[in-house]
């Protein structure tokens, strides 16, 4: 158990080395208006005020233009498959930098998912995202598969304009007959509870090290 332990704090370490090399490398990253911001740290933070903080299941990211697209698929996930809490990135409070909003986003939450529509390719903040996402998840081993790429009704990106890293992942795809398969298939409670435990410790183990 402690060698598990001990190679999920390794992979946390890489994935924030990372991070903070896309963002020294995305100086001319466009960023989305005002401040999106995540869940918050544990700094300063009491064990209490640890405890109320929300593991969500999925978080959505997506174009600054599509934030009526995407309310509507977490309606749709939310309501139609029982698959809850779920948020999307522009409902996340404001206070805190983009780069720590959208590690906060996709690590407070199970899976990530990818709004591809037209608007996608045309959102520098937005490829910056899936980028960010994908690196996170081979990082992590927790976190791996966690990224889903999704072809909404409206306005969907097609296949050919897709980036590559993301053809190479299986999409949900609405309109597909068999969405409602795929999403029982991918959206496992097993696979919530094992990264909700692992939220969890991290942020006991990090908030202990703050004390410290």
């Amino acid at each position: 158990m402690a060698t598990s332990q001990r190679h999920h704090e390794s992979n946390s370490k890489k994935s924030d080395i990372s991070l903070r090399d896309v963002a020294e490398h995305s100086c001319t990253t466009e960023m989305p208006t005002g401040e999106l911001a995540g869940a918050a740290g544990v700094d300063g933070m009491s064990e209490e005020e640890a405890e109320e903080e929300v593991f969500f299941k999925f978080v959505i990211l997506h174009a600054e233009d599509d934030t009526d697209e995407a309310l509507r698929v977490q309606d749709l996930l939310q309501n139609d498959f029982g698959i809850k809490p779920g948020i999307i990135f522009a409902e996340m409070p404001c206070g805190r930098q983009h780069l720590q909003n959208l590690d906060d986003a996709v690590n407070g939450s199970a899976w990530t998912i990818l709004l591809l529509t037209e608007n996608f390719l045309r959102d520098t903040w937005c490829r910056f995202q899936f980028y960010t996402s994908l690196m996170n998840s081979v990082n992590r081993q927790h976190k791996y598969n966690s990224v889903i790429p999704m072809r909404p009704l409206n306005n969907p990106l097609t296949r050919e304009r897709t980036p590559f890293a993301l053809r190479t992942i299986n999409a949900l795809e609405e309109e597909s007959r068999g969405f409602r398969t795929q999403v029982e298939r991918i959206f496992q409670e097993s696979v919530y509870k094992t990264q909700q435990t692992i939220w969890k410790e991290t942020r006991k183990m990090a908030q202990r090290e703050f004390i410290a």
